[in-house]
């Protein structure tokens, strides 16, 4: 069977051809639009010498040309690789290495690093293409306007698609295989349960080198859905788009819905649109949920929790499951399984736990990557027997909703105890006045590792630790408590995904340490 994402842009052209696909300020593109650019962009790689299987970069702001690109590039058999745009530049360097990209596509903004770059003599990297006019010698217009375009893709299901690093949170970036079997199977298993009906007017806010923007893109585009692009994140602007472009749904992971609700004249703004918002990528506060539904009451909530090398759902808490939960625990769920996932939870040794404990959380299906970019030994120990192995804690409970209590390398062990920092976390947030949170261990002589808290407190908002610290005493177990806690008046280190950075966060206090564990 020929499976391909690119099918789902011909669809779309062919049905809806003269509905707006993209907005991006004043410019507006209908389907049959920039279905004829992806064709053109396309055949110009083509003519450039680019190979079914080269690898393609790109290094820019959110946009209609990203999306554009997004299709382009494994529409005539190459591989696309997003690129995190809050790396360093030896980052990138490593990205652009590792995949073996032949031209990178990039923006104003990071034109000037990706052509110093250029003269690396270690990169395979050929070219640097702008994605606006004017910042390179060679531009995406000059491609979209050639008159060779491919007319019909060229791609199959187990051909790679994407290249999509993750977000070395916890070591090294890697560089995750996505076939478009595995990009459709993820799609068309998570669609039936969100949410997103056609009309929908979506929000692209969430950085498009992540896996959750790519994922509500595509399904957006197989529902034919006007995207509305936001270059970068920025809770007051993206509010100002939602009032303008009459916006109904996004992805937002937890730390921008918190930045969101937390703008102070969020109630007088008109948000009667927005009907819809889907979060992931991290732990949602249940207290930062509560306001959310408090101060968007208009508003339903619905969650996709896996990972980049799932396609990237596995399981979904539905908005019907937020707005009517089954039992009050459910919404501190990350949901039940996608059809066509299979999930189980396992202790050390692969063996499946009984409802109801803790393991490790693992899952098999077609959405499944078939492994690592030249890490073969790395693909072994994380894909056994079928399964991945997530590198997350939890738990199933008897219906299958489950509950992540941490990632396993997150976990901190005190006296003994283990504590999930997400349980700590949560308990911080329902103090009054938190507006970020992370909770680490770091060393203890006699504990191996102590309960730290690290705290920035909403604007002009002073927070007593010790009454935080007793506060946390009477939601969570004495042994889960905080026994010291930061306030930091800066943002906390974020990932390119907005994720906190807790190996950052880490650094100080282990820094003298052989290893970042006592």
């Amino acid at each position: 069977m020929s499976n391909s994402i690119c099918s789902f842009i011909q669809r779309a052209a062919q049905t809806r051809p003269n509905e707006v696909a993209t907005v991006l300020g004043d410019r507006r593109q209908t389907w049959s639009e920039i279905c004829d650019r992806i064709r053109a962009t396309a055949g110009a790689l083509q003519d450039y010498g680019i190979q079914p299987g080269d690898r393609v970069a790109i290094c820019a702001l959110n946009s209609d040309r990203y999306m554009e690109l997004m299709y382009a590039i494994p529409w005539m058999g190459a591989v696309a690789v997003p690129m995190n745009i809050r790396l360093a530049p030896p980052e990138m360097h490593h990205w652009l290495e590792d995949s073996g990209s032949r031209i990178v596509f990039t923006d104003a903004m990071f034109a000037e690093v990706m052509n110093s770059l250029l003269y690396k003599g270690d990169l395979a990297l050929e070219k640097v293409i702008g994605i606006e006019p004017g910042i390179c010698d060679t531009s995406i217009e000059d491609f979209a306007s050639r008159d060779n375009p491919i007319g019909d893709y060229v791609t199959s299901g187990d051909d790679l698609a994407y290249l999509q690093y993750t977000g070395g949170t916890t070591g090294r970036s890697k560089g995750v295989m996505m076939t478009h079997n595995n990009l459709v199977a993820s799609t068309l298993q998570t669609l039936p349960e969100l949410d997103i009906a056609n009309g929908d007017v979506m929000l692209r806010s969430a950085p498009m080198f992540h896996a959750a923007d790519i994922a509500i893109g595509m399904m957006g585009t197989v529902m034919r859905n006007r995207n509305v692009f936001v270059p970068a994140f920025d809770p007051v602007k993206v509010l100002d788009i939602i009032e303008k472009e009459k916006v109904s749904c996004g992805v937002l992971v937890p730390t921008m819905v918190g930045m969101v609700l937390n703008v102070p004249n969020i109630k007088e703004r008109d948000l009667s649109s927005f009907r819809k918002i889907y979060y992931g990528a991290s732990p949602m506060p249940e207290a930062v949920l509560k306001k959310g539904m408090e101060l968007l009451p208009q508003t339903s909530f619905g969650q996709a929790y896996g990972q980049t090398e799932c396609g990237p759902v596995l399981t979904v808490l539905s908005t019907e499951d937020h707005a009517n939960p089954p039992y009050p625990e459910v919404l501190r769920s990350a949901g039940q399984a996608t059809p066509g996932v299979e999930l189980k939870i396992v202790d050390d040794n692969g063996n499946e736990v009984p409802t109801g404990e803790v393991g490790e959380v693992i899952a098999r299906g077609d959405n499944v990557t078939p492994g690592y970019w030249n890490l073969p030994e790395v693909t072994a120990k994380t894909l056994i027997n079928g399964w991945i192995h997530t590198g997350d804690g939890g738990k199933l409970d008897a219906n299958g909703y489950l509950y992540i209590v941490d990632r396993v390398k997150d976990m901190i062990i005190t006296g003994g105890e283990n504590v999930y920092s997400v349980e700590v976390e949560q308990a911080v947030y329902s103090y009054p006045g938190v507006a970020q949170c992370a909770a680490i261990g770091i060393p203890h002589e006699e504990w191996g590792e102590q309960v730290h808290v690290i705290v920035v407190p909403m604007p002009d908002t002073k927070i007593d630790t010790d009454a935080l610290i007793a506060h946390c005493k009477t939601q969570i177990a004495g042994y889960k408590c905080p026994r010291s806690v930061d306030i930091r008046l800066e943002p906390m280190p974020l990932s390119g995904a907005n994720k906190i950075l807790k190996t950052e966060l880490r650094k100080p206090y282990w820094e003298d340490r052989a290893k970042a564990v006592n």
